[in-house]
């Protein structure tokens, strides 16, 4: 099983910047990818930006140019640097994991991101 904490979120004004972090413990070597969903009331989760065992990134277009997700070199932290943010990006922002192993799936507890003036 693979645990995902993270951290670094708050209230940040328009244009502003963030940035969260996620520690992974447990067994690093069945993380085949690690990425950062976010997700608002009445909403689906969705995928923010993620980054597979090879280094393969992706993000969604709403973020591109602004968004920047890295990991370390033992894979067992991922960063979300966030800049030039705008309101629609209030969200609680998750850190998830894709496993080789059962269970699949593994989840933070969540971060709060507030973008407000």
């Amino acid at each position: 099983q693979v645990q995902l904490v993270e951290s670094g979120g708050g209230l940040v004004q328009p244009g502003g910047s963030l940035r969260l972090s996620c520690a992974a413990s447990g067994n690093i070597d069945s993380i085949n990818i690690l990425g950062w969903y976010r997700q608002v009331p009445g909403k689906q989760r969705e995928p923010v930006a993620t980054i597979a065992r090879y280094g393969t990134v992706y993000y969604t277009n709403s973020v591109k140019g602004r968004f920047t997700i890295t990991r370390n070199a033992a894979k067992n932290m991922v960063w979300l640097e966030m800049k030039n943010l705008r309101p629609e990006a209030t969200a609680v922002y998750y850190c998830n994991a894709d496993l080789s192993e059962l269970p699949s799936v593994s989840w933070g507890q969540g971060t709060q991101v507030t973008v407000s003036s």
